[in-house]
């Protein structure tokens, strides 16, 4: 129990410092051209979100995919081929953060267009997604790296990485927009020279060559490509339920309530990512813990991760919900000091927050469910939560009862999705754990 409690602490408490710091880029970057650049400027970068949660949601694809895969094969004590993981996905990381580079920087103005820019905000957001869209490839890498440096035996340098980029993008951030007056170009540019400095420091890993996994050529495999992929798959999903949120609900928002909507949408938004990281962090660092019992064939400590991520996610979620409902509003003022701004900010945020009771659980099984290779299940109850409910909720609960409901539909689809979580969970446990 003691040693369970250990590898609780060294796996979660890393992993939930790293990736509130990743989400921490953007929220930066909205407080900084929010009281920087003005109102515009804060509703261009919610805007732009989706493409920079796109990227996120890619980079877990073979982030958590390749992880999921490493860690099964590390508790069966098998090292080359765990080895072999590795390398895969940071071949297919490089590939698609060449590829987001090159698409940033040529669409960038349909690809704001797409994300419910328009008017004013069309030229900010464009901008924005091509300076940001620079930097997608040491944005993916680094992504990728936290999750293999952390489960290869060094959580300290991922937590000193990822601290250093933050305090970095931050620096910059303040650098670039106050003195330098570089607006959102500047913010955007910001954030990627923070990911380039946490790259560097994760490579050091491999440099000093600690652990197991090592950077050598290796032949490549189709079948293990895709087995990577699969094992990813529900991850990413649920990673691209934000952007697709974000992309309905500025479209929602636009055309019901106006570009006030928006803007105060883009700071619950931003309160919405740093809050994220804390429950993904939690989910993350379980991730390898189930895994590696999963390949040791041991059903007690694979249920007991699993019922101490729901309990400290829940614990986690319960205490933001209350911190949003006593200090909304001196909250959302960090992001503009429009009385109008934050006023619909600090109303919304009670109806909208609830949510993150609902997703802190469904992030945990669905974790569980792709870490044990119930992978079907998983992917199924991912689209059902990310795809499907969340856009039939923003786009038919406005019409029926009115635009004043639209900050209630993301809990209401999370609430949807934790049942069907649960039917599955439960249906494929009726016959007891299967190890394969």
């Amino acid at each position: 129990m003691e040693n369970r409690r250990g590898n609780l602490c060294r796996y979660i408490l890393p992993t939930v410092a790293s990736s509130c710091c990743n989400f921490l880029y953007v929220v930066v970057d909205g407080i900084f051209v929010g009281q920087g650049v003005g109102v515009d400027a804060l509703g261009a970068v919610n805007i732009a979100m989706p493409f920079t949660l796109i990227t996120t949601a890619l980079a877990m694809l073979m982030g958590i995919g390749g992880v999921t895969v490493t860690a099964i094969r590390l508790g069966r004590g098998d090292e080359k081929s765990a080895n072999d993981a590795f390398l895969h996905a940071s071949a297919i990381s490089v590939a698609i953060g060449v590829l987001l580079m090159l698409a940033g920087m040529i669409f960038s103005r349909p690809v704001a267009a797409i994300s419910g820019a328009n008017g004013t905000f069309l030229e900010l957001t464009a901008t924005y997604i091509f300076y940001y869209s620079a930097f997608s490839l040491p944005f993916v890498c680094s992504i990728l790296l936290q999750g293999f440096v952390r489960n290869d035996g060094s959580p300290g340098l991922v937590s000193v990485a990822v601290i250093t980029g933050a305090v970095t993008n931050i620096f910059l951030d303040w650098q670039f927009v106050f003195p330098l007056k570089l607006g959102i170009a500047g913010a955007a540019v910001a954030s990627g020279l923070g990911q380039v400095s946490s790259l560097l420091i994760l490579l050091l890993h491999f440099v000093r060559r600690k652990g197991v996994l090592r950077l050598r050529p290796f032949h490549l495999s189709p079948f293990l490509f895709w087995k990577i992929f699969k094992r990813g798959l529900p991850e990413m999903i649920s990673q691209f339920g934000t952007p697709v949120t974000t992309v309905w609900m500025n479209h929602v928002l636009i055309r019901q309530l106006g570009d006030l909507a928006v803007s105060a949408f883009s700071v619950l938004a931003y309160l919405t990512s740093f809050s994220m990281g804390i429950f993904f962090g939690v989910s993350e660092g379980l991730q390898p813990l189930i895994g590696q019992s999963y390949g040791k064939k041991d059903p007690t400590a694979l249920r007991w991760y699993f019922r101490a991520g729901l309990l400290i996610n829940l614990a986690g979620s319960v205490l933001v919900f209350v911190l949003f409902l006593l200090w909304g509003g001196p909250i959302c003022s960090l992001f503009n000091s429009d009385p109008r701004l934050v006023k619909t900010a600090t109303d919304a945020l009670p109806k909208f927050g609830w949510a993150f009771i609902v997703i802190s659980q469904n992030l945990i099984i669905s974790a569980y469910l792709y870490s044990t290779k119930r992978t079907l299940q998983a992917i199924i109850a991912a689209i059902c939560r990310c795809l499907i409910l969340n856009t039939l909720t923003i786009l038919l609960l406005p019409l029926l009862f009115g635009g004043g409901i639209i900050w209630q539909t993301v809990g209401i689809a999370e609430a949807l999705s934790l049942l069907i979580y649960f039917i599955l969970l439960k249906t494929s446990e009726r016959k007891g754990l299967v190890f394969r």
